[in-house]
């Protein structure tokens, strides 16, 4: 995993010490599914969230990691005694931030697929096999659920909307035909969660779906419901007004923020892309001239165990001390 900001991996590195500390061998010896949350002063939401998840899904053992995100109300008492692994981080970073840790628990603990699902209901537990269904039977790697292709409660129609631009504008940038850019419930192989970088504290949705489509992952979509929020208000958005909630206000920060994000990781990503092909193509070339140096007298020899490029002539060439060139391209 890539960590931006070395603050970062020190919270984390120090979140999972301690989730290994509390759980021992069930730490590093998860069953094949991990379901992660990320929850930030969920209380009253989470247990019933925990308590209706899945034992099994597509016939494979669950187990659920909350990651408490800095929560000041009884959000880590009430997962735990709905029996949930707890992960308490006792700074809030954001929710990208707290399910980047969530993933990394769930690949250290030998994991091999990841679903996500929020802290507060919105989406049915029932369909958790339905996304997951394609990355086991490896038709994709990552599956997200789509209300577009299913269905949604919401009348707020700037919500709407927002969805339907953003999942137009991430598809034109990517080339991947994307219906529902924000949708929480998501399935995955879990090592894709430590290929791409997850960088952005908030609004991490964005940047894992084009993280995961520019590193040339399979992509698919399912349809999927997603609910009203039930209980508490939605953490999504809210503006530097603190204590001024107003949904309309809230939907435009949301749209900024997550607008930010997304732009952001793709450029970042156009950028890695372009380094990566000038490095290919700088690698090609330099094996291009130097096969063409070596002329037919020298090949005959170096094939029959002489000259000086064969084995025999580098071994005893080689003086003490000598100095290897490196390739700038290996990683240590």
């Amino acid at each position: 995993m890539i960590y931006r900001h070395p603050q970062d991996q020190v919270v984390d590195d120090t979140a999972v010490k301690a989730f290994a500390d509390a759980y021992g061998e069930r730490a590093t010896s998860l069953p094949p599914v991990a379901i992660v949350i990320a929850a930030y002063n969920e209380a009253g939401a989470i247990g019933p969230v925990i308590q209706a998840l899945p034992a099994e899904v597509c016939g494979l053992a669950t187990a659920t990691i909350v990651v408490a995100d800095g929560c000041a109300d009884d959000t880590v008492a009430e997962a735990a005694a709905a029996g949930a692994m707890l992960c308490d981080v006792p700074v809030n970073r954001g929710q990208g931030a707290a399910l980047r840790l969530g993933y990394r628990l769930a690949r250290e603990g030998n994991a091999s697929y990841i679903v996500t699902t929020d802290a507060d209901g919105q989406y049915n537990p029932a369909e958790m096999s339905v996304v997951l269904a394609p990355v086991v039977a490896g038709e994709a790697d990552f599956v997200t659920g789509s209300r577009r292709l299913g269905s949604q409660e919401t009348k707020d129609m700037v919500r709407r909307t927002g969805v339907r631009f953003f999942a137009s504008t991430i598809s034109l940038l990517t080339g991947q035909k994307i219906s529902d850019t924000t949708f929480g419930l998501r399935a995955m192989r879990a090592e894709v969660t430590g290929a791409v970088e997850l960088s952005q504290p908030q609004y991490q949705a964005s940047e894992l779906l084009i993280g995961v489509i520019t590193h040339g992952y399979k992509v698919a979509e399912v349809p999927a419901t997603i609910h009203r929020r039930r209980v508490g208000e939605s953490k999504k958005g809210q503006n530097p007004l603190y204590g001024l909630h107003l949904p309309g206000v809230n939907n435009l920060f949301y749209g900024l923020r997550f607008a930010r994000v997304a732009y952001g990781t793709w450029w970042r990503e156009s950028q890695r892309i372009n380094r990566d092909r000038r490095s290919a193509n700088s690698r090609s070339a330099e094996s291009s001239s130097g096969t063409a140096r070596i002329g037919p007298v020298e090949s005959a020899a170096r094939a029959n165990g002489s000259g000086p490029g064969s084995v025999e002539a580098s071994a005893s060439s080689a003086a003490p001390g000598a100095a290897m060139a490196a390739d700038p391209a290996k990683r240590t």
